[in-house]
């Protein structure tokens, strides 16, 4: 039912180009206009495919969404939805110190892998179908998104309305390390924290000030040593103080705890809920901030790995499968219960560092694996 897909005439190097557009069209979540400018490049890709185009406003302070629908016979059933998201952790300027570029098999550059690399080449295997003419199974819908690497906290009801009206959700978030493919996700919930000092003159007044600093720097200690087989916590950003030579106020954080089962994080919940002050004299206040709830694979979601498996092997290559840490917006769908496959894009390593890069022989098999499953799912 897939071969005529995975005939068709995908070609690396032809890819290049646009992907290089791409990745250098900078779109760090928390830079709105910066994701905007990226949303248009892809918009404007959808469109020449032929794909109707909807631009969602962004809220909270986030860039906006875009949505393209391709026209099919049976428009109006539940279709396939093609979820990612084009935000990144890299502000802008990473291309100084990361530039695009080629070394041997590898391809540089700030989000090439997580996650432009994926999104792209799944346009690339509609691109190649339309050409054809091999229709998809059913009608198919891109959803662009622009928040997931802060948790998708102005997009997560977007996403989950937009799944609610599709029968399957492929997400070309990067492959695993092995090439396999992701069926089920942690849990994961973040919290902001915050601790409040006393002020004072840092040189001649030092013993009368409370530092936010010195309390946070204790807590992140505490929380980190929480850490078990079950769960995970670590904080990964922290900001303090305004005046060296002033004992600090304030002193704000985010942290972070995964866990492989929903229960196991609730219990991640409470208890950093439950913390309190270690040095006398200071204030801690914590907040929960976004969550991802666990994602657990069904017999549904495996039937669609078997699929997707039969596919890889007639194009040469095999899959495993893995539940998965690092959360994505499969995380909301797959605990929607409806059909998920994740990590179907790209292959290689660095995601949100600057080594980050894709392998570029892995472009035209994956692409092929993505053009196969929306011909068959």
């Amino acid at each position: 039912m897939d071969a005529p897909a995975l005939d068709l005439p995908f070609d690396a190097e032809a890819m290049l180009p646009g992907l290089r557009r791409w990745v250098e069209c900078e779109s760090p979540t928390f830079d709105a206009a910066a994701v905007a400018r990226m949303m248009d490049l892809a918009a404007r890709e959808l469109a020449l495919l032929g794909a109707r185009i909807e631009t969602i406003p962004g809220r909270m302070g986030y860039g906006p969404c875009v949505r393209g629908s391709f026209p099919h016979p049976r428009a109006g059933e539940p279709g396939i939805l093609v979820l990612g998201h084009l935000d990144t952790v890299h502000p802008l300027g990473t291309l100084e110190a990361l530039p695009w570029r080629r070394e041997g098999g590898r391809l540089y550059g700030p989000g090439v892998y997580d996650m432009k690399g994926g999104n792209y080449i799944a346009l690339e295997a509609i691109r190649q179908l339309l050409r054809a003419g091999i229709a998809t199974s059913r009608p198919v819908t891109v959803l662009f998104t622009s928040d997931e690497e802060v948790g998708s906290p102005s997009t997560r009801d977007l996403i989950e309305a937009e799944a609610a009206r599709h029968a399957v959700v492929l997400v070309p978030e990067p492959a695993r390390p092995d090439g396999g493919v992701v069926t089920g996700r942690y849990a994961i919930a973040r919290f902001n924290l915050r601790t409040i000092g006393r002020p004072s003159h840092a040189g001649s007044r030092l013993a009368d000030g409370r530092s936010a600093i010195r309390e946070m720097c204790r807590q992140v200690v505490a929380i980190e040593a929480m850490t078990s087989e079950s769960v995970t916590y670590s904080v990964g950003v922290i900001r303090g103080g305004q005046w060296v030579n002033c004992v600090a106020t304030y002193c704000d954080a985010e942290s972070l705890s995964m866990a492989k089962r929903q229960e196991d994080l609730d219990e991640a919940v409470e208890r950093m809920l439950a913390l309190r002050p270690i040095g006398e004299e200071v204030r801690l206040e914590v907040t929960r901030g976004v969550t991802r709830p666990v994602w657990e694979p069904d017999g549904r979601v495996m039937a669609l790995y078997e699929k997707a498996r039969a596919i890889a092997n007639r194009i040469g290559f095999d899959i495993t499968h893995q539940s998965s840490g690092g959360g994505s917006d499969g995380n909301f769908t797959g605990a929607m219960g409806i059909p998920t496959l994740d990590g179907l894009g790209v292959q290689g390593a660095g995601g949100h560092t600057l080594e980050e890069h894709l392998l570029v022989d892995s472009l035209v098999p994956r692409a092929k694996l993505l053009a196969g499953l929306l011909q068959s799912v």
